[in-house]
């Protein structure tokens, strides 16, 4: 395969590939012209290794957002607690992030990808684990101890997604391994809903639902022991030659404070907007998630598998929304119009699913609850890249976890309101509600700039060899 070396010229001057052939550089950035020197770039195969490892480290974590919340019935009935205690194991995912995303993010910009990822898999391990001692009806306050462990140690995964593509993969591929990156917890909610309607169930006998308590527990928590072991000896934090040019150049955590690039961030206009319809959109889905089983149950007793089953499709719908996004915007690099479309028929796709209960056919549902996954949630990797396009040279954690906080923080509105709506008018009431939420932020989408500085970056120049 071809290698280019990258060496910075004055204006518009021409280099020459080993073939002898002339290639014409693009216009150096500021940061280019100051470097005498510019080392090759290369990708490396062993990045889908450590793609793959995050990936079910992500998994593990997203499975214990929602996996008490499918089953509120089950939780209630055996902790002798209300919809309302059980609705808190989802929302605790939402509530510790806001207050730690900050020196989460202080914390992940020193010390690295590596020990990022390791503290967020041990933390996860270590609330499975707790969560193993709380099999007891009157035990339900271990429950919420494991569960904000789990929580807080989510502050540690959520962002990375588009920092690992960043350090391991070319510029080709970049937004497509965010999108795998992000698959990893869209896969963990999937299984999240799957799974425990199936291991546990309502039974008058509560040494019966206990043993199956218990199995899950057990399962997790080796499945969060094995990950750890393989982030502590096989992740790495990153190659030892960069994938990209726009690697190479210093970014603001290596030059400047992280409060001066959170600073540049929040002045930001284009940033700022996108996190806000970032936050909506993904708020959203939060609350639709955590409302689910009560919504379903309210129209069809007694289907509380189904409603599983129905979480499951809208999250797998969104897996293949998601690595369909990367693709196309590996290939386009048209951020904001990708945004916008997958925005927009995220709308249509939740007003389809507010109606379809009054259609009384439980299939409908699963055809517009698959409709409305693939599209909002779909939509993640696609604002994490159009951020880190507007915010370059930032760190991609930085600006990832900001939209996270956003996102956690209308979580929480929305699912208090949701739950509000539901338990005093009804869930056409509250479905539509989060409905008019979600067109306002795809109209607001539309006065984000397309200013996509990392593009720019990139296209001063590439040196990659595949070894």
């Amino acid at each position: 395969m071809k290698t280019y070396q990258v060496v910075p010229t004055e204006g518009n001057e021409l280099t020459k590939d080993q073939d002898g052939q002339t290639q014409k550089a693009a216009e150096n950035s500021n940061h280019v012209e100051n470097l005498t020197a510019m080392p090759s770039t290369k990708i490396y195969r062993r990045r889908w290794l450590m793609l793959g490892i995050f990936v079910f480290v992500s998994m593990i974590n997203a499975f214990q957002w929602i996996q008490f919340s499918i089953i509120t019935d089950v939780i209630a009935n055996y902790y002798q607690v209300t919809n309302d205690d059980v609705n808190w194991t989802s929302l605790v995912y939402m509530i510790v992030y806001i207050p730690l995303i900050f020196p989460g993010a202080w914390i992940m910009d020193r010390l690295g990808l590596w020990w990022t990822v390791l503290i967020g898999s041990t933390g996860t391990a270590l609330g499975a684990w707790i969560k193993v001692f709380s099999v007891s009806p009157d035990r339900y306050f271990v429950v919420m101890i494991g569960q904000t462990v789990v929580a807080i140690s989510q502050v540690f995964i959520l962002g990375v997604p588009p920092n690992v593509a960043a350090v391991w993969f070319g510029p080709e591929e970049v937004s497509s391994a965010c999108s795998v990156g992000v698959f990893g917890n869209q896969l963990g909610v999937a299984l999240g809903f799957l799974l425990p309607p199936v291991l546990v169930k309502i039974h008058e006998n509560l040494d019966e639902t206990a043993a199956e308590l218990s199995l899950m527990f057990y399962i997790v928590a080796g499945i969060c022991t094995v990950l750890v072991a393989l982030v502590a000896f096989v992740f790495k934090a990153a190659p030892p030659l960069p994938p990209t040019t726009a690697r190479i150049l210093p970014t603001a955590s290596s030059e400047e404070s992280y409060g001066s690039s959170i600073k540049r961030l929040v002045t930001n206009k284009s940033y700022m907007t996108l996190l806000v319809t970032y936050g909506v959109n993904v708020g959203v889905f939060y609350a639709m998630s955590t409302l689910l089983n009560q919504i379903v149950l309210s129209h069809y007793p007694n289907e509380g598998e189904n409603a599983g089953r129905i979480g499951l499709t809208i999250v797998f719908c969104g897996m293949v929304g998601s690595v369909v996004c990367g693709v196309i915007l590996d290939r386009t690099h048209r951020f904001k119009e990708t945004t916008l479309v997958v925005y927009f028929l995220a709308v249509v796709g939740m007003a389809a699913y507010t109606f379809t209960f009054m259609v009384g056919h439980i299939a409908a549902t699963f055809v517009t609850a698959g409709a409305v996954g693939f599209f909002m949630t779909g939509y993640l990797p696609v604002g994490f890249e159009f951020a880190a396009e507007l915010t370059y040279p930032e760190p991609e954690v930085t600006s990832s976890g900001l939209l996270n906080a956003s996102a956690q923080a209308f979580g929480i509105v929305f699912t208090f309101l949701g739950q509000w709506l539901l338990n005093d008018y009804n869930d056409l009431v509250c479905n539509g509600t989060l409905g008019v939420a979600l067109l306002v932020g795809a109209i607001v989408t539309i006065a984000i700039r397309s200013d996509l500085r990392r593009q720019k970056a990139m296209q001063a120049g590439n040196t990659t060899n595949c070894v």
